[in-house]
């Protein structure tokens, strides 16, 4: 079958369409005809690599997709051939001891698809059944897609981790993102403000479209200046995954008992804490990575609701178009999700 595949790290050359060996199915697994995968961040890393960190090339990248049923193995409960699904983009022992208590993503066993094994970009996948759901009715299969690795990060760091609360005011950087997107609607969910940066102007006017109090331009305002005309005090959340360049500004909105959160660092992973400033205005730093699958399906009934919508951004059709997906994320060009259509 077709697949894309990474064997070495580099530019977007590296993204080959190869023919590969379909994988067998065992009890317990589920084969899906893919109809859409969505690019992340995380598709780029992969791609470029990670000083330090060691990815097992050659891989299949992206984490995010949708597709159907098309063969369940020995055991399978709850699937049947032709049920449109989405996948769960973590994989972990389900005998592990954070599996059962629902910390999957805690579990040492835990990959993510597409990053530490196989991942969706290939015309079938083999997947254990716990990665794989009916999908919401409302949603099409290109939607889908597009919400389960970036809703489940935003997730975990606005209501695990940050625990945002009803009323509280929140920053959300680089927020035209997957992830940032994600956390503008999850925190209206809970009934938190939001105050957003974007990188030009028709991102911060389809930020406002979505009901934040002020969308900042971080090219052209000073952060800091801009989000105190608004919130005086400060924030009581700063949610980021930009890292180094927003980092110092990102603790300096944050009012006495502030919470700082950060799923990445797109810009650089090293940066300088005064902890003065941590420990005398009671800051908390907080680190998350994927979340519950739990919360994943709970999101998912939340789309099915339409209290929660994923945003696509653009679609490219045929593996192929991988390659002008990168370069729209490494562009900063698309407000919301890229997704591949098959």
């Amino acid at each position: 079958m077709r697949a894309l595949r990474i064997a070495a790290h580099g530019g977007l050359d590296a993204l080959q369409v190869v023919d590969i060996e379909e994988p067998e199915l065992g009890p317990g697994e589920v084969r899906v005809a893919m109809a859409a995968v969505a690019l992340n961040h995380l598709d780029v890393w992969v791609r470029r690599g990670v000083p330090g960190h060691v990815f097992p090339l050659p891989i299949v990248p992206c984490s995010d997709g949708a597709g159907r049923v098309v063969e369940v193995g020995a055991a399978v409960r709850g699937l049947s051939v032709g049920d449109e699904v989405f996948v769960l983009p973590g994989v972990s022992d389900p005998r592990g001891e954070a599996t059962l208590r629902g910390e999957d993503q805690l579990d040492p066993s835990y990959e993510i698809l597409g990053e530490a094994r196989d991942g969706l970009a290939c015309e079938r996948v083999v997947l254990p059944q716990e990665n794989v759901h009916r999908k919401p009715q409302r949603l099409s299969l290109v939607e889908a897609a597009a919400f389960p690795l970036s809703f489940l990060t935003a997730w975990n760091m606005v209501v695990r981790r940050a625990c945002v609360q009803p009323g509280e005011t929140v920053l959300v950087q680089a927020a035209a993102s997957g992830v940032g997107v994600a956390v503008v609607e999850i925190c209206h969910l809970i009934g938190a403000r939001v105050i957003a940066t974007a990188g030009s102007a028709d991102k911060c006017a389809r930020l406002e479209g979505l009901g934040v109090l002020r969308a900042i331009r971080y090219d052209e305002e000073d952060v800091v200046t801009a989000l105190r005309e608004v919130a005086p005090g400060g924030v009581e959340v700063v949610v980021d995954h930009v890292g180094k360049a927003t980092f110092d500004a990102s603790l300096r909105c944050l009012r006495r008992a502030g919470r700082y959160v950060t799923c990445g660092a797109t810009t650089g992973t090293s940066v300088g804490v005064h902890l003065g400033h941590v420990f005398f205005k009671s800051l908390s730093i907080l680190g998350s990575t994927m979340g519950r699958r739990g919360d994943l399906l709970q999101i998912a009934r939340l789309m099915d609701q339409g209290r929660l919508s994923p945003v696509v951004g653009a679609v490219l059709q045929g593996l192929e178009a991988v390659r002008e997906g990168h370069r729209l994320l490494e562009d900063r060009s698309v407000f919301g999700k890229v997704v591949i259509e098959h």
